[in-house]
């Protein structure tokens, strides 16, 4: 968390450490094999060059995982030469510029938007539009994807509005999204307590569910 109580909106962990893709708790077994990518060792830039040509000619695995290393590598390389352009230039000729721009971008995401992508719950495609928006609206684009029906399609629309100043919030509703809003299952005593309580204090059990986060997230 940031001074004022806000979650970090940016990458805080090394660039190119494989943080999500080495963690046994979201990847399994394949945490062994998480590649890291170190723009100041130049061996191991050169297998970020290798893997961000393969990444771009569709020669690594077609998975979670396989992106986020070649995003991991897009980004160790950027670093390195700082500059996109010059990051591309070293690659070669079928890796453009915006390539590598857009999953340098997706490396940089937070680690807890960047863990939804590992476990498959965000496709990637998806998070290389969340990563263009800055601040908050990358979680509220995130954890829409999570929450609702919306479509890669949907996530670049939503990406658009927000990158042109519209606020957040007032773009999802504009896409039929209600912001804030999560469905949950609760142990059946508990949901009856909740009505009940809620029924008795004049409340919405919304209310009552955020007043109770508000305390469990400060502690």
């Amino acid at each position: 968390m940031s001074e004022d109580g806000t979650p970090p909106v940016d990458r805080e962990s090394p660039v190119g450490e494989p943080v999500v893709r080495g963690d046994e708790r979201v990847t399994g077994e394949r945490a062994r094999d998480a590649v890291r990518f170190d723009p100041d060792d130049p061996e191991s830039i050169e297998d970020a060059t290798q893997t961000v040509r393969d990444f771009a000619l569709g020669n690594l695995p077609d998975d979670e995982l396989a992106m986020l290393r070649g995003a991991a590598a897009c980004a160790a390389l950027v670093r390195a030469e700082q500059s996109y352009t010059a990051a591309a230039e070293r690659a070669g000729s079928d890796v453009t510029v915006s390539f590598i721009r857009k999953w340098a971008r997706v490396h940089d995401l937070p680690r807890p938007v960047r863990r939804h992508v590992a476990l498959g719950h965000i496709p990637p495609t998806a998070a290389k539009h969340i990563a263009r928006v800055s601040g908050d609206a990358r979680y509220q684009l995130a954890w829409a994807v999570i929450d609702t029906d919306l479509t890669v399609r949907g996530v670049r629309a939503l990406a658009s509005d927000i990158a042109d100043g519209r606020d957040v919030a007032d773009a999802l509703r504009d896409h039929g999204i209600t912001p804030g809003r999560i469905t949950v299952d609760l142990p059946l005593d508990t949901y009856r307590d909740l009505r009940r309580t809620a029924a008795e204090n004049g409340q919405q059990p919304g209310d009552i569910i955020a007043d109770a986060l508000e305390h469990y997230l400060e502690e």
